[in-house]
């Protein structure tokens, strides 16, 4: 389901509604729409011969679609697995004669690790080989090497051409699906560039400073940083589930308005003579401005866009959308790359929304649109639009502005009052602006769903122009009351309240400010209905036909919600807080701290908890050298991006890593007003032990794969056959004191005589057949009469599944009743089963109640509602 606009947990995609509904209540949603079929029959969308297969395809359910996830080796690995055992199971059933059509890779994406399947439900249930492969895909999206994701939101990444090394932002990010896609493009190479490295070094020809190519220049790891940020602080912390999976130390997850998405700075360089430095500014390689939409691409997958598609939502999100790809422009480098994205068709949230940032900006002298029609070898799309039409709340449809100024001279602004000039084609000298390298994908040219996507490099600086009534109508709440004053008098003949007083509260120079209020801000709206919809956050997400009676819903809301979360009243109508100066100069930063002139007691705190600061250890922290000297760990391993989540700044129970970009910009922004959710990889955490001088720091999962590489030899285990991982990860806990150790095969010995605390199990593939087949690097931990692979229960059952094809439940041995267990012995291993069964969790993975989350075709599901 799509994203944008609509209720908790979605944007536009839902078409502005149905959030709440039962299947059954879908299902019976006919799927028509007179007002959506009469705009999109306009012949500057598709040739007459293309009609009937568009709407006939927009009937239809969408397929279920995929995408491997992580880094490339590992992906490629689960990939096999697929390939290899579930498609030739798929691919021998036949249905009522004719064979079942397998799931296929998608033609465009890079390795296959993109796929879709258009299998019938009803077989899908019939035959046993599905439900195998249902078990796989649950299993693997609950570890996350699976995404959920519709074919389409997978393209705006791959456009974008990030590369290791690279600052890149994405503003509207949450679930994740397209961060998690950016991310695995600034770590691409870096596997095959740490071993590199990490060769050189072994053999003696490593100097001191760190090596490695452009982007992995850190002794092989990423110098890159993804910012991930998201105005609703819920869907933020999804976003944080999602992102973790891949374990980056490159990521930090944030909080803000995208339109007012706040400069971040970084630290002050040396000035030679010795003055004060100047402060720097963070300017971004690459953004992703995948943007709050009305969502009527998705209407395969979204019934609700039949019944409440209205030509309002696109209206309503004109400015909102406007505002984030301008702001994206200010916070570029000129050469960088924008990428701006819906899930909507509509020409009014695309191509008059580059049209109009591009004017802002200073033209196609500073902004360039990219040709991008020769990438993506394989996919089917058509050119954007030079010329089109506006659909008004009427129905009635405008070819250009000065129509819409005829008409409401002549015969008043009924209907009228969203519309704007720069929602039309543009004319004089941007009238040459070449938006057929836009790019449009509609569902019927490949079986996906609809969606939009332009591609905008930034050739100069720019200094942006003030928003106008290009961007703005010209007193559009007053003319929205009046519009609304004269349907009321149509319909009940009844004349409403005078609407002076309006007029004189909404000035002139704060009609921009009214016009976020009514349409609400991307830190309200974007997640809850449509902005055109409603004023008042409490109402359903259906989009019904307003009159006047709901006057006091589209006029200024009484609430103004700041970018801290505060509230600001003023008796019954509110102040509007100026937005900060997002289009007025080049170096000027954009404060995220709010500032209004109403008295402290007007102000009503409603916004999130506050989040743990992140305060960086001294590296000669006296934690740290005991780690360093444990794990024989190589000084070549950074000791200054250690970080722990606390005021104090201890390492009680956590301690995380970062990259040194990262570090740099939590130091230097703390306490400055920004919203940071998230950073950093858990690398250390605290386990009990039951012995002195034991290192109780274990290496934690999520970081070992950074790590691993300057670990010493003396706590390596090698594994290399394929029956002694399985048992490991079946059987929890197996005993290692007395003979416990000969039931271990080839690591027994080993395993009997290293010391207590953890060790790294290093998984070698041989080409022997009963070896492994994929390298990995996983924790053990040894205690006094037993040994553990420290591994979350789902995550050994999808390693089973994918690895042996073995559905086998887990035996805990701690369980058993033992004669011959002292029962110190069997309390201890109770207690550290307890340890295990936390395995670093934080608090914050309560947040994993696995709600449905959605975002332009982005699903978070486990497939066993579709599959």
């Amino acid at each position: 389901m799509g994203k944008r606009g609509g209720k908790k947990g979605s944007r536009g995609g839902r078409g502005g509604g149905g959030a709440t509904r039962t299947r059954s209540q879908w299902n019976d949603i006919a799927k028509d729409n007179e007002k959506f079929e009469r705009y999109y029959n306009e012949p500057e969308f598709l040739p007459e011969e293309e009609r009937e297969i568009f709407w006939a395809t927009m009937r239809k359910d969408l397929p279920n679609s995929f995408r491997f996830t992580g880094s490339r080796g590992h992906a490629l690995a689960v990939q096999q697995r697929l390939k290899d055992h579930h498609i030739p199971e798929i691919t021998s059933i036949k249905y009522e004669n004719e064979f079942v059509e397998p799931p296929r890779p998608v033609s465009w994406y890079p390795d296959q690790l993109a796929w879709s399947m258009t299998t019938p439900k009803n077989v899908i249930r019939r035959f046993a080989p599905f439900s195998s492969f249902q078990k796989f895909l649950v299993a693997e999206t609950d570890v996350g090497n699976i995404s959920r994701q519709e074919v389409v939101s997978m393209i705006p990444p791959l456009l974008i051409d990030a590369r290791p090394g690279m600052t890149v932002l994405d503003m509207c990010a949450a679930p994740g699906s397209k961060s998690a896609q950016l991310m695995e493009l600034l770590h691409a190479g870096e596997e095959d560039a740490i071993a590199q490295v990490t060769e050189q070094v072994n053999n003696g020809n490593a100097g001191p400073e760190p090596l490695g190519p452009e982007g992995l220049n850190d002794d092989g790891r990423s110098t890159g940083l993804l910012i991930a940020n998201d105005s609703d602080y819920k869907r933020a912390h999804m976003l944080i589930h999602q992102m973790k999976r891949l374990s980056s130390p490159n990521l930090i997850v944030t909080n803000h308005d995208a339109t007012m998405f706040p400069s971040i700075k970084l630290p002050a360089l040396p000035t030679e003579d010795g003055s004060k430095p100047k402060n720097r500014y963070l300017k971004f390689d690459r953004i992703l401005a995948d943007v709050p939409c009305s969502g009527d691409g998705t209407a395969r997958k979204n019934v609700g866009v039949w019944k409440e598609w209205t030509p309002g939502n696109a209206l309503g999100l004109y400015s909102i959308q406007s505002r984030i790809l301008v702001r994206a422009l200010q916070m570029l480098k000129v050469g960088g790359r924008v990428v701006y994205s819906t899930c909507s068709l509509n020409p009014v949230e695309n191509e008059a929304i580059v049209a109009t940032a591009i004017e802002r900006c200073g033209g196609a002298a500073n902004v360039k649109i990219v040709d991008c029609s020769q990438e993506l070898t394989g996919l089917k799309r058509a050119a954007g639009l030079r010329n089109w039409k506006v659909m008004d709340r009427e129905g009635r449809l405008w070819s250009n502005w000065d129509e819409v100024n005829a008409h409401r001279n002549q015969e008043g602004i009924n209907g009228l009052a969203r519309l704007a000039e720069g929602m039309f084609a543009p004319t004089g000298e941007a009238a040459d602006l070449p938006l057929d390298r836009c790019m449009r994908v509609y569902p019927h040219q490949q079986d996906t769903g609809g969606f939009f996507i332009t591609v905008l490099e930034k050739t100069s600086e720019i200094r942006a122009k003030p928003e106008s009534s290009n961007v703005i109508p010209k007193a559009s709440v007053a003319a929205l009351a009046a519009e609304l004053d004269s349907k009321k008098n149509e319909t009940e003949g009844q004349p409403l309240e005078k609407l002076e007083s309006l007029d004189e509260l909404v000035t002139p120079d704060q009609e921009a400010e009214a016009e976020i209020a009514k349409n609400a801000t991307v830190a309200e709206a974007a997640h809850q209905p449509t902005y055109a919809a409603t004023l008042d956050e409490s109402a359903p997400v259906s989009l019904p036909k307003r009159d006047a009676s709901d006057l006091d819903e589209e006029i200024p809301a009484k609430r103004t919600k700041l970018d801290d979360g505060s509230e600001v009243l003023v008796g019954d109508r509110p102040i509007h807080t100026p937005a900060p100066a997002v289009g007025t100069g080049i170096e000027t930063p954009v404060d995220s701290t709010p500032t209004t002139s109403a008295a402290p007691s007007q102000l009503k705190k409603k916004g999130p908890r506050q989040e743990e600061p992140f305060k960086y250890l001294d590296p000669n922290h006296e934690e740290l050298g005991p780690i360093f000297d444990f794990y024989k760990l190589s000084d070549r391993f950074p000791r200054d991006r250690f970080m722990v989540r606390n005021a104090e700044g201890l390492p009680t129970r956590t301690v995380y890593y970062t990259s040194a970009l990262a570090r740099d910009i939590l130091v230097s922004n703390e306490g400055q007003g920004m919203k940071f959710v998230h950073c950093g990889v858990k690398m250390f955490v605290k386990q009990d032990a039951q012995r002195e001088n034991v290192c109780r720091w274990r290496v934690q999962t999520d970081g070992l794969k950074i790590v691993e590489p300057w670990l010493g030899s003396e706590r390596s285990v090698v594994l290399t056959q394929r029956e002694t991982l399985r048992r490991l990860l079946v059987e929890m806990f197996p005993k290692v004191s007395d003979d416990g150790w000969k039931s271990l095969g080839e690591i027994g010995e080993r395993v009997k005589d290293i010391p207590m605390g953890c060790s790294i199990l290093r998984v070698e593939p041989t080409g022997k057949e009963d070896g492994v087949t994929e390298r990995m690097v996983l924790p053990l931990w040894r205690s006094l009469h037993s040994l553990n692979l420290m591994l979350p229960k789902e995550e050994r059952r999808a390693m089973l599944l994918r690895i042996f094809n073995d559905s086998t439940p887990l035996i805990n041995t701690t369980f058993k009743k033992d004669a011959e267990v002292e029962p110190t012995a069997e309390a201890e291993e109770v207690a550290l089963e307890q340890e295990n069964l936390e395995l670093g969790q934080d608090a914050q993975d309560a947040v994993d109640e696995r709600e449905t989350y959605t975002k332009d075709g982005d699903e978070e599901d486990r497939f066993n509602t579709t599959v």
